[in-house]
């Protein structure tokens, strides 16, 4: 794959621009995470239920629809004014304030009340004969029969319930006709709406309807950006302390010196290769481990004692200089098991892919300038491995999945074959990412699909 002509035809991002995305893509998982966990989005969702639930429905409904006349308390104050406003009733309680009319009630109820029946008495006095009119009038008429009315008694009686403070508050909630507006469900529901077109929770729903697994990936289960040498040691990290860790062969030209050509300045870690004598054991195939000269020293270097994983992603910014093969990959620490190669320089061309006995398969990676810093990448998932380089996939093999976790492993050799000489490896960072596949979200994701699965299935 020329790499030139996809960064030329923007096929494949430059470093830097995919560098920027994945930060974009962090800085979303994160505001994505701190939304997730905010009071806002709790409360969002208890306001959606409530919003969405019958009863709300139906009491919006009826506040905004009923008519004040077909509410109970409109009927009864409807009513009351009615029998209020009767003439009949407005007499009897003229009557009831009349003092007159009072003084001539008092008087009937004695003795002397019999002299109005007698009209020379009442002519004897002006007082009398007002009561033998009173006596004989509609006005007094009008007041024995409201007296004892079915309409007074229950004039009175909406009159007490009507002055109560409850119906007073309910009555002044079906008697405005903005009622919608100033009920405590509008303002329920316009916090509702508020946070709804909230920015924070847009954005969080906008995620989950794009779907930010490649995003949630980008949340580092081990990052280390080379300011020290904390998370490395040197040797292979191999699975049998027996087996002697960081030997050479005898058919490489250097010797690996434990750590001491393995720099960690200006954030990044180089692996010099370099030209000097060495004399180290180092494992021929014929006689087993041998003393042996050789004319260079160089390093390898895991991450093991720092992290493992199995399935994720994993990433490292590396380029690379001088002869020699240089390498950045992923290995299980055991012998005759497969090694990942994110980066791989064989003195000719970078390459990357799974190493793997006679089942290797590489890919060669051309027009790549070795000065210039990429992102090499291994996505690795259920069913397949995955290469990239910055955010152009590169590689793809199914079914060809590691049995147990690996870490990172950096080495530079010379093998014999090869003409010697002097190079460099730099790793200025190196991430492993979790699973999408177990992440909360995805792990959300497929509950939820299962679900619908589930009540489709139901409806059919």
């Amino acid at each position: 794959m020329n790499l030139f002509t996809a960064r030329l035809t923007g096929k494949m991002l430059s470093t830097d621009a995919y560098e920027r995305t994945v930060s974009e893509l962090q800085a979303r998982v994160k505001r994505w995470r701190e939304i997730e966990k905010s009071p806002e989005l709790a409360e969002y969702y208890a306001l959606k239920k409530v919003i969405e639930s019958i009863d709300f429905q139906e009491r919006k409904k009826t506040l905004i629809n009923r008519k004040y006349q077909d509410t109970d308390e409109g009927r009864k104050m409807l009513s009351y004014k009615r029998l209020a406003s009767s003439r009949s009733i407005r007499r009897y309680q003229e009557a009831l304030k009349d003092d007159e009319f009072q003084a001539f009630l008092a008087f009937r109820d004695t003795d002397e009340f019999q002299k109005v029946k007698n009209l020379r008495e009442c002519l004897k006095s002006g007082v009398m004969m007002k009561y033998r009119w009173l006596n004989d009038s509609s006005y007094f008429k009008n007041y024995l029969q409201v007296q004892n009315s079915q309409e007074l008694r229950q004039m009175e009686a909406l009159e007490k319930e009507i002055n109560t403070e409850d119906f007073q508050k309910r009555h002044a909630l079906w008697a405005d006709s903005k009622r919608w507006l100033h009920s405590e469900e509008y303002k329920t529901e316009q916090r509702y709406l508020a946070l709804a077109n909230s920015d924070d929770i847009k954005f969080f729903f906008k995620q989950r309807e794009e779907r930010i697994d490649w995003a949630e990936l980008f949340r580092p289960s081990f990052e280390d950006h080379m300011e020290s040498g904390a998370n490395w040691k040197p040797g292979f990290g191999y699975a049998n302390p027996a087996m002697k860790d960081g030997h050479s062969r005898t058919n490489e030209q250097q010797a690996y010196v434990g750590g001491k050509n393995s720099f960690f300045v200006e954030g990044r870690m180089d692996i010099e290769t370099r030209a000097e004598s060495h004399k180290a054991l180092a494992w021929d195939e014929k006689k087993g481990f041998v003393e042996h000269v050789f004319n260079y020293t160089s390093d390898v270097m895991n991450s093991k004692a720092a992290f493992s994983q199995e399935s994720g992603m994993f990433s490292a910014k590396v380029r690379s200089q001088g002869s020699g093969h240089h390498f950045f990959g992923l290995t299980t620490g055991k012998l005759n098991s497969p090694m990942i190669a994110l980066y791989h320089y064989n003195g000719k061309v970078h390459q990357m892919g799974l190493v793997d006995g006679n089942k290797t398969k590489m890919v060669d990676l051309t027009g790549m300038l070795r000065s210039m810093y990429h992102v090499y990448s291994l996505r690795w998932t259920k069913n397949e491995l995955i290469w990239y380089v910055n955010d152009m996939e590169l590689l793809r093999l199914p079914n060809r999945l590691p049995k147990e976790p690996m870490f990172f492993i950096a080495q530079s050799w010379l093998p014999n074959s090869e003409k010697g000489g002097e190079g460099k490896l730099k790793v200025q960072w190196a991430r492993a990412y979790r699973s999408v596949d177990d992440s909360p979200l995805a792990q959300r994701n497929t509950k939820a699909a299962d679900e619908e699965k589930a009540g489709s299935a139901t409806e059919a």
